[in-house]
């Protein structure tokens, strides 16, 4: 399991059966320290419109495998703890409601 930190200085969970799922999608091979730096420096937030202890964080990158995509994590935040559910490589970012933007 590994910490990690995001733009408001919340402590968040990446374990590694989280991990070994994001990376079972070949496009997010290599992609691992860039999980980091999204929930860091991320340039759009959102909050799922379905739940709303989901954040989506988004950030633009040029040059990935499939050409030029936006890598989202996902994150559940709970009262008490919050983790990595997913994350994954988009084309355009979900109409949720942008909590944050640093473009």
């Amino acid at each position: 399991m590994e910490d990690l930190v995001d733009y408001e200085n919340r402590r968040i969970r990446l374990t590694r059966e989280r991990l070994e799922h994001i990376l079972e999608h070949p496009e997010m091979r290599g992609l691992e320290s860039q999980i980091s730096t999204v929930l860091q420096n991320p340039q759009i937030v959102c909050q799922s419109n379905t739940d709303p202890e989901v954040r989506l964080y988004y950030r633009y990158y040029a040059n990935t495998l499939v050409g030029e995509k936006w890598l989202c994590v996902v994150v559940k935040n709970l009262p008490d703890d919050a983790f990595v559910i997913t994350s994954y490589l988009t084309d355009k970012i979900k109409k949720e409601t942008e909590l944050w933007r640093n473009l």
